[in-house]
């Protein structure tokens, strides 16, 4: 075979999160790489969510203020470790996140911080309404780089069993494919 020769695909695999079957309660997932943020993250996630709190966007006011800098807009950083999670846990196998109980930020995020994220499986139960679907408990927690804790929340997520997932994973696919049919015939 030459170097630039491909070897015939007898196996696809599509990045997915966990059928419900998959968590484990007392696991932790360590979600990596880390993230380190930005005055532009900070800035932008702010202005962007009509926030106009001068401990985000005011350098001189907030450096008269008890932490001395600005610090990171909290949402951000609520979004940004409940975001590092996706891929290794809920990617294409969540049906829906259905809220969450408590959002707690113990110390301030600053520019030029490393944001590391963690998830650790609390609860599983299957739905009582919805066949095929079960919820899943999460407590996702972020940390600096010197390793404190800088938030944690908890939340609930409704997800496919594997059997169910996979079935409606097909009825996408198809939708998909004859979605592309059409367009294609009528041009």
């Amino acid at each position: 075979m030459s170097g630039d020769a491909v070897p015939p695909v007898y196996r696809e695999v599509v990045e997915r999160g966990l059928w419900f079957e998959e968590f484990e309660p007392g696991t932790r997932y360590l979600h990596r790489p880390g993230r380190t943020v930005t005055e532009a993250d900070n800035v932008l996630f702010t202005t962007l969510t009509m926030n106009t709190q001068a401990l985000h966007l005011d350098a001189a006011w907030s450096a008269t203020q008890p932490f001395g800098e600005r610090l990171v807009n909290s949402m951000f950083t609520l979004a940004t470790i409940v975001g590092a999670s996706v891929a290794q846990l809920t990617q294409g196998t969540i049906v829906a996140n259905l809220g969450f109980t408590e959002a707690v930020f113990p110390a301030p995020l600053f520019h030029g911080d490393t944001l590391y994220s963690e998830t650790v499986v609390v609860e599983t139960r299957p739905s009582a309404s919805r066949p095929g679907q079960g919820i899943v408990t999460l407590r996702h927690t972020g940390r600096n780089q010197r390793g404190l804790e800088v938030a944690h929340a908890t939340r609930s997520v409704l997800v496919w069993f594997r059997e169910a997932g996979e079935r409606q994973a097909a009825i996408a696919d198809a939708a998909t494919v004859a979605g592309a049919a059409d367009e294609d015939a009528n041009g």
